[in-house]
């Protein structure tokens, strides 16, 4: 893609409105629109991240044996109202509207209850068991406090996840499967050695539900870990935990962290409350058990926006960044524009994806672009490196260029 034809626009001014890094960040270097305080806009540098993270997310929940579908945003507030949930004294974080024939109706913060009240057209015999469905949708929650940018926001994408099981053990050995294709993602998204598996306040049946927590300074909450037995514990529950789980407290360090997911068991709480059976092989009428596995896939690239970054700007991991070379084209004489569209051709053609700054802007100009924007690698042709017969490579990890040939310059782009 040739920064000429695509839709964005860098601003190196400090935002007066906006108190979070990673929205800073993003806005300044053209990947999000701030349309007011906890809901943004993703432009095509944000949208190409986020189709990124999705389609991690989307294989490892493959994985495992679940099917993508999409629900709605729009909730009929009498499926609701089976599990007291539709109240503001239980849910407060409720955006609640009205059809113009006056039927009052929810939009979407959660799709527990629909999917449940869905698996009843579906869900008969215990030969339609096990199923797991997901999806990627915009959830919208009335948050209170919106100030940590994408980290928080009143309207968000989420990755959320349902399974339904003829017995509490079919349950127990899918959610083990989750909690392993969790982790897996966030090692694919370059944030695994700081994400925790997270003892947490529990679902409707176990004692302890499972967050997974990344260390991150700019997070809303606190966790205790003991990396030495690989435990940590959230802590609203620490006391609690603490003795459930024989840990001794002098061991854990306490530290700052975002929630990037999260995995309930709910047992049979929902299919008791909403009337959802299936029929075992003796005919017997029996609940499901269910379990819910959330992830934040906005709040995951806040994450990653916050974390990897430097005083210069993003700093995206090679899985999702929205291009994987930032080409930097030196002057508009014949011979530079002739050179820079064959590296802009090379590359493509070696199946790697580069945003080709064609622009007229001065170079110092373009290099602060591609550093604010992020990219995991820089490469310059100019009238010098074509006289050099090589070609300026900088990775944005580095402090420093070189001058290299082509074909080590593919070497490096394609190896592994």
């Amino acid at each position: 893609m040739r920064t000429s034809q695509l839709f964005t626009q860098t601003n190196k001014m400090t935002l007066a409105d906006e108190v979070a890094k990673n929205a800073q960040l993003l806005i300044r270097a053209g990947f999000v629109y701030k349309e007011m305080a906890g809901a943004y806009a993703y432009l095509p540098l944000g949208l190409r991240v986020l189709d990124n993270i999705k389609q991690i997310v989307r294989e490892e929940m493959n994985a495992i044996g679940s099917n993508e579908l999409i629900m709605t945003t729009l909730q009929r507030k009498e499926i609701w109202e089976k599990t007291t949930r539709w109240s503001d004294d239980v849910v407060d974080i409720w955006f609640k509207t009205r059809l113009k024939d006056e039927t009052e109706v929810g939009l979407g913060w959660s799709h527990e209850e629909p999917i449940v009240e869905m698996m009843k057209q579906y869900i008969h015999s215990f030969k339609d068991l096990p199923v797991s469905l997901y999806q990627f949708q915009t959830k919208m929650r009335n948050e209170l406090r919106v100030k940590s940018g994408i980290m928080r926001g009143r309207e968000f994408v989420m990755k959320d996840m349902y399974s339904f099981h003829a017995t509490a053990e079919d349950l127990e050995q899918y959610y083990e499967q989750a909690k392993e294709a969790y982790m897996r993602v966030y090692r694919r998204l370059g944030i695994g050695d700081d994400t925790f598996i997270t003892f947490a306040s529990g679902g409707a049946f176990t004692k302890f539900s499972h967050e997974f927590q990344t260390i991150c300074d700019a997070g809303e909450d606190v966790i205790y870990v003991h990396r030495a037995k690989n435990i940590a514990v959230n802590e609203e529950i620490l006391e609690d935990a603490v003795k459930e789980l024989g840990i001794n407290p002098d061991e854990l360090e306490k530290v700052k962290t975002a929630e990037v997911g999260n995995i309930f068991n709910f047992g049979t709480q929902k299919t008791d409350e909403m009337g959802l059976y299936y029929t075992d092989k003796d005919n017997q009428q029996k609940s499901l058990h269910i379990g819910s596995y959330g992830i934040g896939i906005t709040r995951v690239m806040g994450v990653i926006a916050e974390k990897m970054s430097d005083e210069r700007g993003l700093v995206w991991p090679e899985n999702i960044a929205p291009y994987r070379v930032y080409l930097v084209r030196i002057g508009d004489e014949e011979s530079v524009v002739k050179a820079a569209d064959d590296m802009y051709k090379t590359i493509e053609d070696a199946g790697v994806s580069v945003l080709y700054d064609d622009s007229d802007k001065r170079p110092g100009e373009k290099f602060s672009d591609a550093d604010l924007i992020g990219l995991p690698h820089r490469i310059v042709v100019s009238a010098k490196t074509i006289e050099a017969g090589q070609i300026e490579y900088k990775a944005r990890t580095s402090s420093e260029a070189e001058m290299i040939s082509q074909e080590m310059l593919i070497n490096r782009l394609t190896r592994g």
